[in-house]
């Protein structure tokens, strides 16, 4: 989608006016039969949409009372406002749209960001793609800054390709395309390097060369950076995605129905690194950060890794796999392991990690949990409020560890049923030895229906919370 700044000489018939009351309207010259109708459809709440038809020309305006919300939440009001009218638009043809707030406390960049990410398409496997193709193409903007259009252009790219990444079936989508995928940032000043499957050998990778046993596709492991000149941070914020780009369980067979066949979705942590790397390299935000993403398939091939096997880790710990299913940590464990070689400031870990996570907070929120102190973690949810991506934390209390004991190895790559999502975490914080923070995002990276502004399928969830981070931390 398009985000341009409006110009006298464009000539757009559909306009989007955003309010919080109808007497900000006088510039738009409404007759008094337009006013009685507004009058009518917003009713005793004096909140809605209205939508006038000149003939000539679509006027839409929507208002939304403030009252009492707090920031956040009328951020999020804006952006649903502007997903309802979406089908307006599109019913009405709206190819090129002209977006304007009329009051000051409303955020037209908020309402144009839930219009873009709510005409978000994964069409490109459809006969009649074209037919189904969203006529809206272009939001063009009256009184916005710049710098605000700039970003905001970027996020929506960075969004739109992660969501695309989780969408792409596996057929279309190896490990090896998931780092081609990451190259395709090399023109945005990214710098990026893979590690094939032969280097990954070499350098004794034992949970991504164990759970890629079963596959006949190779393994990959991508390593993005992006440095910015004048960079707030000395040290780098490494950010790493789970990319188990299908997960079949291994020989730990998931059931296909409502489990397996939303699997080429396991690899969203990856899809959200590099979607917020993207967006971080268009906006150009005064950042250094790097982005690691472990990739491989999960298959109950003639070599898969089964239960009982002890695999020896980049860091030398072994593990006792209880389950093939729990592989997504075994390739996060050697990232998590790799990322100590830049020194981090910060090290965010996102995976579609554990079924426990999902089933304790749902499609609402992201699980979090960690070591990097209330600072960094209490600024992560801040920015979670904000992009409504919202995490709630979770103790990682040091009596977890327990439930991680093996008679055999180090430790075990399962907890037991009890506290799921905080074991995988616990199991993850054993490979790390600075401050770090994992999300695990099974609950809202993948929808099986649309939640207003996110899709059905890929959301592309963790982009606009890292960006907002980011951001806000490099300002």
């Amino acid at each position: 989608m398009k985000l341009s700044i409006f110009k006298p000489s464009m000539q757009i018939k559909h306009r989007i006016y955003i309010t919080n009351e109808l007497s900000n309207l006088t510039d738009l010259s409404l007759s008094q039969d337009e006013k009685a109708y507004a009058d009518e459809v917003l009713g005793d709440d004096k909140s809605g949409l209205v939508r006038l038809n000149r003939y000539n020309e679509f006027i839409y305006i929507a208002v939304q009372e403030i009252g009492k919300l707090e920031a956040y939440q009328l951020s999020e009001k804006l952006r649903l406002a502007a997903t309802n009218i979406l089908s307006n638009l599109r019913s009405d043809k709206a190819s090129k749209v002209l977006l304007k707030s009329l009051s000051t406390n409303l955020s037209i960049v908020d309402f144009a960001e839930g219009l873009a990410l709510a005409n978000y398409q994964f069409i490109k496997y459809f006969k009649d793609a074209v037919k189904k193709k969203s006529t809206l193409e272009e939001l063009c903007f009256s009184g916005i800054e710049e710098n605000d259009l700039k970003e905001l252009n970027a996020l929506i790219s960075g969004v739109y390709h992660a969501r695309d990444l989780v969408n792409e079936p596996l057929n279309h989508l190896s490990a090896v395309d998931l780092s081609n995928e990451a190259k395709s940032l090399l023109d945005l000043g990214v710098k990026v390097e893979v590690f094939n499957k032969k280097k990954i050998e070499s350098l004794q990778m034992g949970g991504i060369l164990a759970v890629n046993r079963g596959s006949q596709d190779p393994p990959s492991f991508s390593i993005l950076e992006y440095k910015h000149p004048d960079a707030k941070n000395s040290k780098p914020i490494v950010l790493v995605g789970k990319g188990v780009v299908y997960d079949t369980g291994g020989l730990s067979l998931k059931p296909t129905a409502g489990s397996m066949d939303s699997m080429k979705s396991d690899m969203g942590g990856a899809a959200a690194v590099i979607g917020c790397m993207k967006a971080v390299a268009l906006a150009e935000l005064n950042v250094h950060i790097v982005g690691l993403v472990p990739a491989t398939d999960n298959r109950p091939g003639e070599n898969a890794y089964a239960p009982g096997d002890i695999i020896k880790m980049y860091d030398g710990t072994t593990i006792e796999v209880l389950n093939t299913d729990a592989e997504g940590r075994m390739l996060l464990a050697d990232a998590l392991s790799y990322a100590k070689k830049f020194d981090p400031e910060l090290v965010i870990d996102l995976a579609t990690l554990t079924g426990a996570a999902a089933m304790a907070i749902g499609k609402y929120g992201i699980v979090g949990m960690g070591t990097a102190g209330t600072s960094s973690f209490s600024k992560l949810q801040e920015s979670g409020k904000n992009v409504y991506e919202r995490v709630v934390e979770f103790p990682i209390w040091d009596e977890y560890q327990e439930l991680l004991k093996s008679n055999v190895a180090d430790m075990k790559n399962i907890g037991g049923r009890e506290g799921g999502a905080i074991t995988a975490g616990k199991f993850l914080q054993h490979f790390t030895d600075y401050p770090w923070i994992h999300l695990d995002i099974a609950g809202p990276a993948f929808l099986a229906s649309d939640d207003h502004y996110r899709k059905t399928g890929g959301t592309g969830t963790g982009v606009r919370l890292l960006f907002d981070f980011l951001k806000n931390y490099s300002s």
